[in-house]
């Protein structure tokens, strides 16, 4: 389902200490932009910020940069990162195809993944966020050790993108296709989350380690 546009959603963003409107400007800055040197961690595909405003104060010793396409999503992030009062989130809009223009090589410490377009028309399988193509793109930024945590509800693409990350480099550090009824203990359940589980649907969870 398309989002129709919202006219104001830009200019509410842009008045926002949180909003960051050209994220390539801060590559390599973005510690003076949180003004402190914790680690950031970067949720691509934040939605309407269920998971990273949990994080954020589950861990407010880390710091949070949330990326989404559409400001149309991103205010909805914005205004419920300002009802819990958090400092230690940023949010921006950009295609994450460009992603690699945003941080220097060891910047980012762990990459969150949540529920992503499952693309399962073969034509489009390059779009997955999980393809080798986009594991590229991070490898320029991440470093040896350096975590990406995935959920997702669809078979396929869980299965696929397993063999992603084999090939692109990445080591599988855990794995589990029934989240909820595994020994796991740091979860954060995402709105798409609960949802599905509601509905019976396993829930397939990995972190990968770039070797």
């Amino acid at each position: 389902m398309r989002l129709r546009k919202k006219w104001w959603a830009r200019p509410e963003l842009e008045e926002s200490v949180f909003f960051v409107s050209d994220a390539k400007q801060l590559k390599g800055k973005w510690n003076e932009k949180f003004k402190n040197n914790n680690d950031i961690y970067l949720e691509l595909g934040c939605g309407r910020g269920g998971f990273v405003s949990q994080a954020a104060v589950k861990y407010p010793n880390k710091n949070f940069v949330a990326v989404d396409l559409k400001d149309e999503v991103l205010v909805y992030v914005l205004r419920k990162i300002e009802e819990i009062e958090v400092e230690n989130i940023r949010l921006t809009a950009m295609n994450i195809m460009g992603i690699n223009e945003v941080f220097d090589k060891g910047e980012v410490k762990r990459i969150f993944i949540n529920f992503c377009n499952p693309w399962p028309k073969e034509r489009h399988k390059k779009r997955r966020l999980t393809h080798t193509k986009f594991l590229t793109y991070y490898k320029e930024f991440i470093e040896q050790g350096t975590q990406i945590w995935f959920k997702t509800d669809d078979d396929e693409l869980f299965e696929e993108s397993i063999e992603y990350f084999k090939e692109s480099g990445f080591e599988l550090k855990y794995l589990t296709r029934d989240l909820h009824n595994d020994d796991f203990e740091d979860n954060i359940v995402t709105e798409y989350e609960a949802k599905f589980t509601e509905r019976g649907i396993k829930i397939k969870f990995l972190i990968a380690e770039l070797l």
